[in-house]
């Protein structure tokens, strides 16, 4: 929330609501597929957005926490012939057959490019990186570049590369000093070798929400598939450290302040 503490809370401020605010139909009707506008739903739309993805296109996500998860239902709503969705969660690789997608499990097939390039028929159309500087090897250290090598691997010549993902400028934690400033090592000129574009960045909820608003009022989208759980408030630390260590299935949850609707 910016500049503003708080967000989780029977009532929280929000500035400029005449402008920031979504007008939602009454009732409670879709209020599980309404509360994702505020964040993962145009967050994943728009990282396939980024990729320069066009309808019958090959895609891959790389990740399938909730961002990756919208990238890829995403991508079959706007007509994907197919969505490789690599991560090495069950829950997660299991939520993303649920919408059609392959799951490819990166710590089971050994080298994640050749498989979906094997699975495919050749590299893919767009990739998108849905995972971060914060993004694990197989043997489970944090490699920040591994999924934009990936990426520029894994794509065709020409193809596009969408960053959804987050990257920093400087991270305390990293592995290496170069990474601590921001600064990561990536196969550059394979990149420009085969003319791939990129497109990085945050995404500006309102420039989509509106239109995914109407899309899950006619039943077009229903992105709530995504929720594993369902709390009150109190409830809220043991989720957030089940969410962290990817246990019990906690893939995205919903917090009811105020009690089940």
């Amino acid at each position: 929330m910016g500049p503003y503490p708080g967000g989780q809370a029977q009532y929280l401020r929000v500035p400029f609501a005449e402008f920031n605010c979504l007008v939602l139909p009454e009732g409670t009707a879709h209020e599980s597929d309404f509360i994702l506008l505020a964040d993962i739903f145009p967050t994943g739309w728009h990282g396939l957005v980024l990729s320069g993805f066009q309808a019958g296109e090959s895609v891959a996500v790389f990740g399938s926490g909730p961002v990756g998860l919208m990238a890829a239902y995403s991508a079959t709503l706007r007509g994907a012939s197919r969505v490789f969705v690599v991560d090495s969660v069950p829950e997660r690789l299991a939520a993303a057959e649920k919408i059609g997608c392959i799951a490819v499990d990166f710590k089971a097939v050994g080298d994640v490019v050749e498989r979906i390039v094997e699975m495919n028929g050749g590299m893919v159309d767009r990739s998108i990186d849905a995972v971060g500087y914060q993004a694990t090897g197989n043997e489970g250290k944090e490699v920040p570049s591994t999924v934009l090598e990936n990426c520029i691997k894994v794509t065709r010549p020409t193809g596009g590369i969408g960053v959804p993902g987050l990257y920093v400028p400087s991270d305390p934690g990293a592995p290496d000093g170069n990474a601590g400033n921001g600064m990561l090592l990536i196969s550059f000129g394979k990149l420009f070798e085969k003319g791939l574009s990129i497109g990085t960045g945050q995404c500006n909820v309102k420039t989509y929400n509106r239109y995914l608003r109407d899309m899950i009022i006619s039943g077009v989208a229903k992105p709530s598939f995504v929720v594993s759980h369902e709390i009150g408030l109190d409830e809220a630390p043991t989720a957030y450290r089940k969410f962290d260590r990817r246990e019990d299935g906690y893939t995205k949850v919903l917090i009811h302040p105020n009690g089940p609707l």
